[in-house]
């Protein structure tokens, strides 16, 4: 068996070309296009694929560094948070408000699915639970805080079914949120506000509209960095001397969305939202690249049995609820066929799968601006608000 061992610049090398490769065959193939499968889903799962059947055939075995990985996602939940405005959660409305309690209703049934479930496969509940909103709502991130927690409680293999679950999740998130919003939109001949589409490639629509300089693009830079460092500081600090478990990101959020305030009053520094929106995208592919081309198949295939069949559970109920209650419930319109993309996405992954969902819906289809207000707001934010007291409880319940 010949073994590869890629360093860090190595897997970032790896990662860049399975995003343009998985930019490349949407482009090219015509289902993945029509289907609306976001890039780095198409990419990333090949890689992963292939390595699985060369390791299964011990051909070949891959080890990846991907030290950068939550770096790129904390990056990319930093920007979402500078993207937060209390005016415009005025500006959401009652729209806004709507989603949020439907989300915060899919992660009370995820929770209520997983305990129901564990009854009948004869595991614990508490370990049932690591598949329910921690991973499907709350992805890796939440996977790993809350996993921690309850191994901690003596739960064993909590982290190992919470990052199984979290990838199934995601895989499934990324595979159904366009196809299922292209049912909607094609079955009742919805149309976009906006005509106009966009290419499939996001990051090169950013890239064109860009008008920078170095000082300027640096400056951002700082402000991101800043922001993430501060927030990353305040989750450890809350973490170590309040035993409070909080995920990184969330600190992160949290400080990125008091600047943006702050600085909408006092007018400390300019933000600049076009290269803001670059920088997310370019972190967002990264992240879903690095995160679905180093899944390791062969450490998940021990848990499969009743992983498969609570990931399998929460798939069917997030479709049947997407589509016949909640997409009703937002107004039966074009923005509420790509808000369901985005509510499959984060509902089974995360947030960067509701974006890349959304990105994949809107280019072929049109823009959706109050999508794009409402989904990342609730997504990365406001969710966060009911989900983590709601998983608390559950936790306390089943000790």
């Amino acid at each position: 068996m010949i073994f590869l061992d890629f360093n860090i610049v190595q897997t970032l090398m790896l990662s860049i070309f399975l995003y343009l490769f998985g930019s490349f065959l949407t482009n090219k193939i015509h289902i993945l296009y029509k289907l609306c499968i976001p890039p780095p889903v198409v990419g990333g799962l090949l890689f992963s694929l292939l390595v699985f059947i060369l390791e299964y055939f011990k051909i070949v075995n891959v080890s990846m560094n991907t030290t950068l990985m939550p770096y790129f996602m904390s990056f990319f939940f930093t920007i979402v948070g500078l993207n937060v405005s209390f005016s415009l959660l005025k500006k959401g409305g009652k729209l806004l408000i709507l989603y949020w309690l439907l989300c915060s209703f899919l992660g009370l049934s995820q929770n209520i699915i997983a305990c129901i479930s564990s009854k009948f496969i004869n595991i614990d509940p508490l370990l049932a639970l690591m598949c329910g909103s921690i991973s499907m709502e709350g992805g890796h991130g939440y996977s790993l805080a809350f996993g921690s927690t309850l191994e901690s409680l003596g739960v064993k293999n909590a982290c190992s079914v919470g990052f199984a679950s979290a990838t199934l999740g995601l895989i499934m998130g990324g595979l159904i949120g366009g196809p299922v919003a292209k049912f909607l939109i094609e079955k009742y001949k919805l149309k976009s506000p906006k005509l106009h589409k966009q290419s499939n490639n996001n990051l090169s629509n950013n890239v064109s509209s860009l008008n920078t300089s170095d000082t300027l693009f640096f400056e951002q830079i700082l402000i991101v960095l800043l922001s993430l460092s501060i927030g990353t500081f305040l989750s450890d600090i809350i973490n170590l001397y309040f035993h409070i478990v909080i995920p990184s990101i969330v600190g992160c959020i949290f400080i990125a969305v008091l600047f943006r305030n702050l600085n909408d009053k006092v007018k400390l520094v300019e933000l600049n939202f076009p290269l803001l929106g670059f920088l997310e995208e370019l972190s967002l592919g990264m992240f879903l690249t690095m995160a679905l081309m180093s899944i390791d198949f062969f450490s998940l295939s021990s848990l499969f049995g009743p992983i498969i069949f609570i990931v399998f559970l929460q798939v069917v109920f997030i479709i049947l609820f997407a589509w016949t209650f909640a997409f009703r419930v937002l107004g039966k319109d074009y923005d509420a066929a790509v808000m369901i993309s985005g509510m499959l996405g984060h509902g089974l992954g995360a947030t960067p799968n509701a974006l890349a969902n959304m990105g994949s819906v809107t280019s072929k289809y049109g823009h959706s601006d109050n999508a794009y207000l409402v989904v990342p707001l609730v997504a990365a934010f406001l969710l966060d608000i009911f989900s983590i007291p709601c998983i608390l409880f559950f936790i306390n319940f089943l000790t």
